[in-house]
């Protein structure tokens, strides 16, 4: 069952997740795309504030971005300049049949809807077109990392990703895996200011952020790994699924 109160719930802090969120690595980004050649059409779905759009932007080719989050459209659009975003959602796309060489989705597949998004993402693929979601996850093989997770609720990881999603419905070939590493260095207060994008925090009682803030903070002063650090280096499991319409 998908939470729409929690997933929708990320246009309220659309300035602090566009800049705190990770970027994807370039390396995964085009292994998605991969054989599609010079300039595709893309879709981006579940866009959120454009960080995906970017990157494949980056990568030259036209991307269309589509999501339902008013304040996360506006994030992006602000941010993406010469990109304008469509308002919709994964069960009910507004654009037209056989349009698109490819889909990706950033962060958002687990929100959908799968069997109507599949069917929507067929609808607007070309034939051989690829859908590709992705995903930066935390490597919670790390200790101080796994711990992170549990005080801030942070259930994604790359293991449930991998064993949850292994097929995009009849109209979609088999799944293959990818999986790049990479990290970013942050303050203890932009980890936590990270970690207040996420949709755990965003919709928590006045009582549990505080709860959750103040443990986090301890973790950062007692931990042997993270303790007298002006930085720390997050690191990432990049994971991305890709699969070819029939």
């Amino acid at each position: 069952m998908v939470d729409h109160t929690q997933a929708l719930s990320f246009g309220a802090a659309a300035a602090e997740y566009d800049r705190f969120r990770p970027r994807y690595p370039v390396e995964a980004v085009r292994w998605a795309l991969d054989g599609l050649g010079g300039s595709a059409w893309v879709v981006d779905l579940g866009a959120g504030t454009g960080i995906l759009t970017r990157g494949v932007l980056a990568l030259g080719h036209q991307v269309t971005p589509v999501e339902p989050d008013p304040g996360m459209r506006a994030q992006l659009d602000a941010a993406t300049p010469g990109t304008r975003s469509l308002a919709g959602g994964a069960e009910s796309l507004p654009l037209p049949d056989g349009v698109a060489d490819a889909v990706v989705v950033g962060q958002a597949y687990h929100w959908f809807d799968r069997e109507l998004a599949h069917a929507e993402i067929a609808r607007v693929l070309r034939p051989g077109g690829t859908f590709a979601p992705i995903w930066n996850l935390r490597d919670d093989r790390v200790g101080w990392v796994a711990e992170l997770g549990r005080i801030a609720h942070l259930g994604d990881n790359a293991g449930n990703v991998v064993e949850r999603y292994t097929d995009f419905g009849p109209a979609f070939g088999s799944i293959e895996l990818g999986e790049f590493t990479h990290h970013t260095a942050l303050t203890s207060d932009e980890l936590i200011a990270m970690l207040h994008t996420r949709s755990y925090w965003l919709t928590a009682s006045a009582e549990r952020r505080e709860t959750i803030d103040r443990q986090l903070r301890e973790l950062f002063a007692t931990h042997p790994d993270l303790a007298g650090r002006a930085t720390v280096e997050l690191p990432y499991r990049t994971i991305v699924l890709r699969a070819r319409r029939h």
